[in-house]
Order: C-alpha cells, then sequence, then structure tokens
C-alpha cells in the first residue's frame, strides 16, 4: 500500500510542509523568487504523474530537493538555522545553500531513468545527458541568480544570491550540482530501474 502511493503521500506531505513554511517568511520577496522553481518542478510531477511514473526511488530525490529549498526560501539560504553543522565541522559560512545545490543533481537520476525506461537511448548516454543537463540547468541557475540580484538590489537581491561574502560561491554551487548528478549517477547503475 505505501509502495503503491508513496508519490501521492509524499505529495501531500510536501503541499502541507510548503504551505506551512509560506507563513510569515523571513522576506516574502526572497521567499516568492525561491519558491517559484519548486512550484513548475511540482506541478509538473503533478500533470505527468498519469503519463510517466517514477520509480519511488526517483520520487524521494525529487523531493528532497523540494523540502530543502523550501527551507531555504522561508529562511533564505544563508539564515537558515544550520549553525550546529557549522560549528561541528569548523565551517566559515553556512552550507545550507550548498547541500541545497547538491541536491539539485539529484535531478539527474529521474532523467536517467525517464530516457532510458522510455528507450529513448541507451544507459551510457543517458548518463552524460543527465550530468550534462545537471551542469547546464547549474548554470543557468547562476545567472538568474546574479540577474536577480542585480534587479532587485538591496538586501533582497543579497539575501537570493546568497554568496555570503565568497567570491567563488557561484562556481562552488556548480561544483556542488554536479557533484550531486555525478553521484545519482552512480546510484542509477547500482539500482538500474529501467531494467525492471
Amino acid at each position: 500500500m505505501l509502495k503503491s502511493n508513496f508519490p501521492q503521500l509524499l505529495a501531500a506531505v510536501f503541499v502541507v510542509f510548503f504551505i506551512a513554511l509560506g507563513i510569515a517568511p523571513v522576506s516574502r520577496t526572497v521567499w516568492i523568487a525561491e519558491v517559484i522553481p519548486v512550484v513548475l518542478v511540482f506541478v509538473a510531477l503533478v500533470l505527468t504523474f498519469r503519463y510517466f511514473r517514477f520509480s519511488n526511488l526517483a520520487y524521494g530525490l525529487l523531493a528532497f530537493w523540494m523540502f530543502w529549498h523550501s527551507i531555504g526560501g522561508h529562511y533564505t539560504f544563508a539564515n537558515v538555522p544550520f549553525g550546529f553543522v557549522t560549528e561541528l565541522f569548523g565551517f566559515e559560512r553556512n552550507h545550507f545553500d550548498r547541500i541545497g545545490h547538491f541536491s539539485i543533481g539529484f535531478y539527474a537520476y529521474p532523467l536517467i531513468e525517464l530516457v532510458t525506461r522510455k528507450r529513448w537511448c541507451g544507459p551510457v548516454l543517458a548518463s552524460f545527458l543527465g550530468v550534462f543537463f545537471i551542469m547546464s540547468i547549474a548554470a543557468g541557475y547562476e545567472i538568474v541568480e546574479w540577474w536577480y540580484a542585480v534587479a532587485e538590489g538591496g538586501e533582497a537581491g543579497i539575501e537570493f544570491l546568497g554568496s555570503q561574502g565568497d567570491i567563488w560561491d557561484a562556481q562552488k554551487d556548480m561544483l556542488a550540482d554536479t557533484l550531486g548528478a555525478l553521484s545519482v549517477t552512480a546510484l542509477f547503475w547500482l539500482v538500474r530501474p529501467d531494467r525492471k
């Protein structure tokens, strides 16, 4: 029962979670900008569910980023109460956003699953496609962050950018996205949902 209804249960939990975090965010302007991609992904998954059902693992990976990004939108990524991790590892900055970028890489897994199960290409080409897709999304998102920060300006622009004074923040974010994609690509080769 749980296995067959996992996507619906996950969606219901996410909707409640999303609504709760939409109440009194730290910055309404930043929250709106941050949740736009979350809402777009969620709506796309709901609309396409009847035509293509991903594996439960794929939905779990997709959901991780949506939950994580919603938390970041509520607090602003640089200000999520994540200090215990910063102190535990002796970091100089809040790395909540870096984990968020790593989890964007998780989207390579459902893409690889989709193209291999649909037999649009083989698993080797699909793996390259998944990783390069994430790399292009990562680069595109950094451009959007830069554009929004310039256009919005002020505190909201700085909070959305979330660089926390790191001049290499955009490059490190793109690396985190890529490492996440490489990790789930390896997971795909272990699980091979296209063979089930």
